[in-house]
Order: structure tokens, then sequence, then C-alpha cells
């Protein structure tokens, strides 16, 4: 797509600091950070895919954009099956996240949206990881750690959790919360690159 005129400013619709982190990585800093407040209850029967490009979607049309800028977001979740594991509650959740994925593989997705000129660019991104079987005492000890606060499926790949997973295909950034490979390009097809603000 040939980009024409100035080039909008960027809004990062998420107050996750691992987004925020990883765009940093290549050389991105958004204007303006401006989390998106919607209900992230799946609907009844929705296929995971669905539900996070749904996501990803709403997120993007509930920031506010009175100046015209790129709105971007993304929504990750973990799925075993077709159950979809979203940020747990409570220890008590977050353990038992822990145990369905201990020993087994599953899937992370993560779905990004970008909004720009009445236009919104999407992609969705599909990682498989591996998970080691994990002792109580090592699911105890994580739970205590708090890492699993705010994380999809009850952990979080790029901290203590990288100890569990055995092997990886796909984007280890998606997992993390935005895949950069996919994001840049998106970026790049509105003008915005690196060491743009």
């Amino acid at each position: 797509m040939k980009v024409t005129g100035t080039t909008p400013e960027l809004i990062l619709g998420s107050a996750s600091p691992r987004r925020l982190e990883l765009l940093a990585q290549i050389g991105i800093v958004p204007a303006r950070i401006v989390p998106a407040e919607i209900d992230e209850t799946p609907l009844r029967d929705e296929a995971p895919r669905d539900y996070v490009r749904r996501m990803a979607r709403e997120k993007a049309s509930a920031v506010p954009n009175d100046r015209g800028g790129a709105v971007l977001c993304a929504d990750t979740t973990v799925v075993v099956g077709r159950r979809i594991l979203g940020k747990p509650e409570t220890p008590h959740e977050a353990a038992e996240f822990l145990r369905l994925l201990s020993g087994r593989r599953h899937l992370v997705l993560t779905a990004v949206a970008l909004a720009s000129d009445g236009r919104l660019r999407e992609r969705l991104v599909e990682t498989t990881i591996r998970f080691r079987p994990l002792t109580k005492a090592e699911i105890d000890t994580y739970v205590a750690s708090e890492e699993w606060r705010g994380k999809a499926g009850g952990y979080g790949i790029q901290g203590r959790a990288s100890a569990f997973a055995i092997w990886i295909r796909g984007s280890y950034t998606g997992v993390v919360g935005l895949p950069l490979a996919e994001t840049a390009t998106l970026l790049a097809s509105i003008g915005i690159r690196e060491n743009r603000k």
C-alpha cells in the first residue's frame, strides 16, 4: 500500500507493560497509551479464534480517537482443546490452569488490530507450546510468586514459566503479548516505522 500524507500518531490501546516493551524493542514509541475497557467474557459456544479476533477488534473500537491517530490493540488467549484460558482471577484458578497445561501441548492465540483512517487491519498469530510435567511444588511456588496475575493462561513465558516450556513453534513475542513481525508489517503499511512517535 502506498502511504500518502502525514504519518498518524500511534495510540496503544493497552495497559500491558509487556506490549509497550515489545514495541520499544523494534524502535516504536506510542504517542499515547489509552487502555481499552471492554467486557472480555467469551460468548456462548464462541470458538477461540473468533473470540480473540473479536476482543482485538472491540478494543480498537473502544479507544477514543478524536485526533485521527492509529489505534493498535491486541488480545492474547491460551487454548486447550476448545477451552479458553483467560486471565485467572484467583490463586486457585491459576493453579488449576497450570495443572491443565502440565505435560501437554496448548495453543496461544494473539490477534492484533490496527484502526486507522476508517479501516481495520488485522492479523491472527498462532503459537504452539508444550509444557513439561509440573510437580505440585512447582505449581505452588509459581502461584505464590504472583507472576500469573494479569496473564492469559496464568503464566508469563518471559518469566519463571520459561522453565516449563520444553518446545515452542511459532511466535515467541506473540506469546508474550504482541507478535512483532506481524505488528511491524501492519504499522509500516500506514507509514509508522522505527523511531517514529
